[in-house]
């Protein structure tokens, strides 16, 4: 019988860590919390220092009668839940189910599911820290307050089954401000010159863009700006007046905290925050390798430090030296500064081991596993590389009395862009730039003038990725809030997703709205970040819990008085869209269900026609002409379906396969695109078209 307990939270932890410890220790899994506020009732005595009244999570009372059993028959308990606020909670928690003493040295606390981090640490137990319990509890007291008191008076007002969180209002907040941002948006014309120049001798010509009057800047905002600047140049012969040549370095990023991988994994892979989390949680707790056994193959992923231990400084300069040659290895150690809000309680995300290289265990992962981990991997190890180097030209061009301007670069030293470089929200112009070798006084040929009439854009609106680091940036939430905020947003029909943008929906508007008129400091993106450095501050012992949410509520309780005399009863309007409900003739509105957002004919209960929101394919169906739509099966997998195929179908089209935007040469119809590993084939639409061939590009998963 082992004498030694070990509890974690997820039987998958579990597994792995059985197999570190051996016969001595048992190891048993919480499956999470296992205590919290109950759901029926808000769960805190305001009057009696906001002591919060924890119950028995429904369904964990045979869990529970099984952690008090096995602890019954050990001699020592080790609580090893995650290393964070959260995780110390979860251990305090069940430290008062099992009757331990707080003062008894039985946390454990590892930073990566190894065999030596998880030795050491069952070496070296410490005491429960009640400021990381108390900083968990003062944030979760906190939005029960806010979710419980807010919540209500909005289903009064407006309709049952909202919500109101203090990080969701504010991540709405922000959706809904970049919205009304883009409507009232009013583009202004502006205009660019370029110049395609020769140089004598060489056949490829360079661009140069229109600069000014001499060494002015010049704004071009009209077609009659340009037209006379183009007669002006029309016969002029273009002059290199100034050269100057030069060397740039461009720095490896830092390597992943929880909201840069959420970021990087959005744009590279496509992955919704959700799916990160879920899939870097697995990669945590442990994999089976083939040949290696249970091991976690990356470290703990809630963090927002970039700090790396020395050992995997080490480790990786080794593998670097041995794989690229010393060139590739920095002179002095890459050392990235934490923000100023950052906790630094963790290192980075990282490999556990660099020497297990993505493809070394690439066929003990799943898919999502591997593309996952290859991105932290190839992030860390780019992290501790040498920087890239390029050498840089910029030419000053005289064309008469105005001034262009030339600038190119080309790769000296790729460094550590051999391995990785960082995705980007938006389109940009990055790469090589080639331009020839100018002397100053040299002529140069105009090969053509290309004048190009632009209007400025409004702000993007959100993707997950960008809204997470707008989040970030502002000190909004803390590595752990990022995911569970963007989906209960999703879930309660505050915005929607459309690709990969986030929009608001009506409902969102118009909660925010309420939000923005009667609870400011709520939804105020500074008092929020405020109150995330007050509960810092408790968790380093300088605040007690109770004095910061004491100084909250005092301000708060007057607050909610007056939204309850001054708000009015709401109504949302429907949004009317222009699809006709075929039973009854009427214009099909958008409700929102569990499911997410559906076409209903606003005749019920008269009319009780409803059908799913379909996206248009843009392509016609191969068989019999109609409107091809993307639909999704009831566990969300995406297919193409004609619009006729429906109950009684009048053509039965349908592919598990997405379109492309080329058209077959041989018919005329849409082709497909069929994956293989990393290549893409397309393929005719038409079963009576046997073309096909490889695109050979591997594009983002959605």
């Amino acid at each position: 019988m082992a004498d030694k307990l070990v509890i974690v939270e997820s039987p998958a932890k579990a597994n792995t860590i059985g197999k570190f410890l051996g016969k001595g220790y048992k190891i048993v899994a919480s499956v999470g919390h296992v205590r919290d506020l109950p759901k029926s009732q808000m769960g805190v005595d305001i009057e009696n220092d906001f002591a919060p009244k924890y119950i028995t999570i429904r369904g964990k009372g045979e869990i529970i009668s099984k952690l008090k059993k096995e602890a019954k028959n050990a001699n020592t308990i080790y609580l090893a839940t995650d290393p964070d606020r959260e995780g110390e909670a979860i251990s305090w928690h069940l430290a008062n189910l099992l009757n331990i003493d707080q003062k008894e040295k039985c946390r454990v606390t590892f930073n990566e599911i190894t065999k030596n981090a998880v030795k050491n640490a069952i070496k070296s137990p410490r005491e429960i820290n009640m400021d990381l319990v108390d900083a968990q509890q003062a944030r979760r007291v906190l939005d029960r307050i806010v979710g419980y008191k807010i919540s209500p008076l909005l289903w009064k007002k407006v309709k049952k089954g909202l919500s109101a969180g203090r990080v969701q209002s504010v991540a709405t907040r922000l959706i809904c401000d970049r919205e009304e941002e883009i409507e009232k948006f009013v583009p202004e014309e502006y205009w660019t010159i370029t110049a395609k120049l020769l140089k004598e001798g060489v056949k490829t010509s360079f661009d140069a863009k229109f600069y000014g009057l001499g060494n002015k800047k010049s704004e071009l905002t009209s077609e009659e700006e340009v037209k006379k600047i183009l007669d002006d140049i029309k016969d002029a012969v273009f002059v290199a007046q100034k050269v100057k040549k030069g060397e740039k370095k461009k720095n490896p990023n830092a390597p992943f905290t929880t909201s840069t991988m959420q970021q990087e994994a959005s744009r590279k892979l496509g992955f919704s925050t959700k799916k990160t989390m879920i899939v870097a949680q697995q990669l945590y707790e442990g994999i089976e390798v083939k040949g290696v056994g249970a091991v976690g193959l990356v470290t703990y992923i809630r963090t927002d430090s970039t700090r790396v231990s020395e050992e995997a400084q080490n480790q990786a300069a080794e593998y670097i030296k041995e794989k690229f040659g010393e060139s590739y290895l920095p002179k002095e150690r890459n050392i990235y500064k934490n923000k100023s809000a950052s906790q630094d309680a963790h290192e980075c995300i990282r490999p556990t081991s660099v020497e297990m290289d993505p493809e070394s265990v690439k066929e003990s992962l799943s898919k999502e596993q591997y593309r996952l981990y290859k991105l932290i991997w190839d992030r860390f190890v780019a992290s501790q590389m040498a920087p890239a180097v390029y050498d840089t030209i910029n030419a000053d061009i005289e064309a008469g009395k105005y001034l262009f301007k030339a600038s190119g670069s080309t790769v000296k030293f790729p460094g550590f862009t051999v391995l990785y470089q960082e995705g980007k929200d938006e389109e940009s112009e990055e790469g090589e730039i080639i331009i020839p070798e100018l002397t100053e006084g040299e002529n140069l040929k105009q090969k053509k003038i290309e004048p190009k009439q632009h209007f400025t854009q409004p702000p993007p609106r959100y993707t997950e990725a960008s809204l997470v680091k707008a989040l970030e940036e502002k000190g909004i939430g803390r590595p752990s809030t990022y995911a569970p905020t963007i989906t209960t947003i999703l879930a309660r029909g505050y915005i929607v997703k459309e690709g990969k943008t986030l929009i608001p929906t009506e409902l969102g508007k118009i909660v925010t709205d309420i939000m923005k008129n009667y609870f400011q400091d709520i939804v105020d993106v500074e008092f929020t970040a405020q109150m995330e450095k007050k509960l810092d501050e408790v968790e380093e012992g300088e605040k007690k819990w109770v004095d910061v949410m004491k100084n909250f509520y005092s301000q708060f309780v007057n607050v909610l008085k007056d939204a309850e005399e001054k708000i009015g009863n709401i109504e949302i309007p429907d949004e009317v869209t222009n699809e006709i409900c075929e039973k009854c003739g009427r214009n099909m509105v958008i409700k929102m269900g569990k499911n997410g957002r559906f076409l209903a004919c606003p005749g019920f209960p008269e009319c009780r026609n409803a059908k799913p929101i379909l996206e248009d394919a843009g392509v016609t169906c191969p068989k019999c002409g109609g409107k091809v739509y993307i639909k999704k099966t009831r566990k969300g997998r995406k297919y193409l379906g004609c619009e006729n195929n429906n109950g009684d179908p009048k053509c039965d089209f349908m592919t598990w396969d997405m379109p492309s935007k080329e058209s077959c040469p041989n018919c005329g119809s849409f082709l497909l695109k069929k994956y293989s590993g990393k290549k893409v084939q397309l393929r005719c639409s038409n079963e009576n078209c046997d073309f096909a061939k490889t695109d050979g590009k591997q594009e983002e998963e959605e």
